[in-house]
């Protein structure tokens, strides 16, 4: 009784203070739909063994989807792609056998590279067959053309027809200054999908990216059981793309030996850092190959909304992905299910809960508001690429986007973490609406890492649409100072990416979770009953898309 009649002081006075046009809820509507036990219940089915590690192309993704759209049909939430609650998403499966060495000549003698120890490499080239042959290396530094950074690493650099070999992150990183780049919060320059991008343009034959654990925030062995495999990507055919034929990682002691057997040392990694830096041929020849087996399918997005009742051609999309890695390399326990509990079957879950929310309002959104389950995240963010590219709903007429990608598992925290601060105003209402629940926001413990450039919302936030992702808070109630940096840490470490990513009720504390998707869903509630369109601030490599299609 007395939560009602705040509820109704709540909407009395917003009503008097602001436009009634605009402001049709109490505080309280909606939140009480969400569950703990529902959240559990649902990432303990999605991340069961019987839906194998969630890949796409396999039984798992079948198994998936349409768990998926029944459970949205439950909620209510109606088709989101005309009649169905799937987008088709053409793609390609790319297997990839590489031969198990690279030869390496120099003027110091010839040896061999040891993969997947030393390096992993693979294609995007749907050839039968890529390789190199007796190729020139050729060090880049950290492989970057940026004009609004005055760098550029290919200046005066011939590599058409090589292999580059440049550095993980961006100058800004390892040089601990903050006057290149943005310091030790990575840019899209220092992403590895970036790195290989400009080599192609460059004309390059391959690109190997040196690991650093600190710089690219998780260890080698993520690389191994991510990359030697096969990978999705969406369909190229009838598209003019300009690829490398060889992409990969090495190891930092194979980089160091083939520094060595170049003549050089790491302070040539170590120059890269300095402003005029200029790239260099190592004067050493690789030759390996890799055999190359296609299969083209497709996946599926899966799409529900609630369509506004006054706007209903402006959309709020909340995103998620589905997908995982599926069965592969058995860790030490012999398990070769990658059931991704966490990444990601705890925020798909959270769109599930968030359509109850908003179902359980007394009044229909004004605008509509749309529930997007993502595919191929985990192999290049295809599916929410393949919705940017071939939107359902105008880019235009889109009013923001909302992402998640792995939910606070610890427990309630005091805080809660913008991920890319400093990108749109959906960032101030994050601020205002943590405020009223006593929360406060504070900043990313691992900027470097380059969150805001890793999960789904990217391909919004590249198509001009303001995109929100937060991460879970560190200051958890009733545990020492920084106890959810602690816990992040330890799952990065042993669970991130691996068989052990995996639900358990017992120690899973999924209160917090709920009072992140809270925080999420009044600013799309916020924003459903209203007309403000959310602006990309000053500053932003995305403001002016936005502008240009508005």
């Amino acid at each position: 009784m007395y939560r009602s009649f705040l509820s109704f002081v709540s909407a009395a006075i917003l009503l008097s203070s602001c436009n009634p046009k605009e402001i049709t809820f109490g505080e309280e509507d909606g939140l009480a739909a969400f569950s703990a036990d529902s959240l559990g219940k649902h990432i303990a089915e999605l991340s069961g063994d019987d839906f194998e590690g969630r890949k796409p192309f396999t039984a798992g993704e079948a198994k998936t989807i349409q768990y998926l759209k029944d459970k949205f049909i439950a909620v209510g939430l109606e088709p989101g792609n005309g009649e169905s609650y799937f987008q088709e998403v053409p793609m390609v499966n790319i297997t990839t056998h590489a031969a198990p060495v690279m030869q390496v000549q120099s003027a110091n003698g010839n040896f061999t590279l040891k993969g997947p120890e030393d390096y992993v490499i693979w294609t995007n080239k749907t050839d039968s067959t890529v390789s190199f042959h007796n190729n020139e290396l050729v060090f880049a530094g950290y492989g970057v053309v940026a004009p609004e950074y005055n760098w550029n690493d290919y200046k005066g650099l011939d590599v058409k027809g090589k292999v580059v070999m440049v550095l993980v992150n961006d100058p800004g990183f390892n040089a601990g200054d903050t006057s290149l780049f943005k310091g030790k919060t990575m840019t899209y320059y220092g992403r590895w999908t970036y790195k290989f991008e400009e080599a192609a343009r460059q004309g390059a034959k391959g690109c190997l990216v040196i690991h650093n654990t600190e710089a690219a925030s998780y260890p080698f062995t993520v690389v191994q059981n991510n990359w030697n495999t096969s990978r999705l990507r969406l369909d190229p055919r009838g598209k003019n793309e300009t690829n490398c034929d060889i992409i990969g990682w090495v190891s930092e002691p194979a980089a160091k030996r083939l520094l060595t057997a170049a003549g050089k040392d790491t302070s040539l990694l170590a120059d890269a850092d300095k402003r005029g830096f200029k790239g260099t041929a190592l004067n050493l020849k690789l030759s390996t190959s890799i055999q190359v087996v296609t299969n083209y399918n497709q996946s599926n997005n899966v799409i529900g909304k609630i369509t506004g009742s006054k706007y209903p051609d402006e959309t709020i999309i909340y995103t998620a992905h589905w997908d995982h890695l599926g069965i592969g390399a058995p860790d030490e326990t012999g398990d070769s299910v990658y059931n991704g509990a966490l990444d990601n079957a705890s925020a798909t879950a959270g769109l599930i809960e968030l359509a109850r929310g908003f179902k359980s309002l007394p009044a229909k959104p004004e605008r509509t508001i749309i529930f997007l389950s993502v595919t191929a995240e985990e192999q290049g963010l295809w599916g929410s690429a393949y919705y940017a590219q071939n939107p359902i709903y105008p880019a235009n007429k889109t009013v923001a986007n909302i992402n998640m990608d792995g939910l606070n598992w610890y427990g309630k925290t005091k805080d809660v973490i913008i991920v890319g601060q400093g990108q749109s105003e959906l960032e101030d209402y994050l601020r205002e609406e943590a405020a009223k629940v006593n929360r406060v926001i504070t900043p990313e413990v691992h900027p470097e890492a380059g969150y805001y450039y890793r999960s789904d919302h990217f391909n919004f936030a590249k198509a001009g649409i303001p995109a929100l992702y937060i991460g879970s808070g560190i200051d958890v109630i009733g545990k020492e100072g920084g106890y959810g940096k602690k816990m992040n840490d330890a799952y990065t470490e042993k669970h991130y990416h691996r068989p052990s990513d995996e639900y358990d009720a017992a120690t899973w504390k999924l209160d917090g979770a709920i009072d992140d998707l809270q925080l999420l869903f009044t600013i799309g509630r916020r924003l459903a009953y209203g007309q403000h369109w959310p602006q990309w601030k000053t500053g932003s490599e995305f403001k002016a898309i936005r502008e240009k299609s508005r």
